[in-house]
């Protein structure tokens, strides 16, 4: 059975290695950004796997709709709380943050011009709630610079992921 890599650092690759005997998996890509360029969770996709996508910026979000319609895409940002996030929106890359600071050195020391937009918060344990008692083989979290928040949203008893 051949596995192609879409990852940026052949995360999938590794992964596959570990899970490939599993038929029909499950994932949940947080931070998915685009559905095909330096994603982890395209190969798995072509393999019969299905998931759940967490990604907040629109156009991406967009993007995985329509690359994945059988799958889940949930169009927010996670974190501890139910609120809102301004957003730094990076057009064309993976590198949009809820981190202001970080998206002004993206600004001033490499050129990325950003800008914000309103997007809603929950926790992880609610958004993924459909999924407790589930296996769910493998959670990536790649949020530039939100994962503490994403991680204090979890309940871990609740959703327990294979490979994390």
């Amino acid at each position: 059975m051949t596995f192609t890599s879409y990852a940026q650092n052949f995360e999938d690759v590794m992964l596959w290695r570990a899970l490939r005997h599993i038929p029909q998996g499950r994932y949940v890509d947080i931070g998915a950004q685009d559905p095909v360029v330096d994603s982890v969770s395209k190969g798995f996709y072509e393999q019969g796997w299905r998931g759940i996508h967490v990604e907040p910026v629109p156009v991406y979000a967009e993007s995985l709709r329509q690359d994945r319609p059988d799958e889940t895409v949930l169009q927010l940002a996670l974190s501890d709380h139910v609120g809102t996030l301004a957003l730094n929106v990076v057009p064309g890359t993976g590198l949009s943050t809820g981190v202001k600071t970080q998206a002004e050195v993206l600004q001033v020391k490499h050129g990325f011009e950003y800008q914000s937009i309103s997007v809603p918060t929950m926790p992880l344990s609610a958004a993924l709630e459909l999924l407790h008692g589930l296996d769910v083989h493998w959670l990536k979290i790649d949020v530039e610079g939100m994962e503490a928040d994403v991680l204090r949203g979890w309940d871990s008893q609740a959703l327990r992921p294979w490979i994390l």
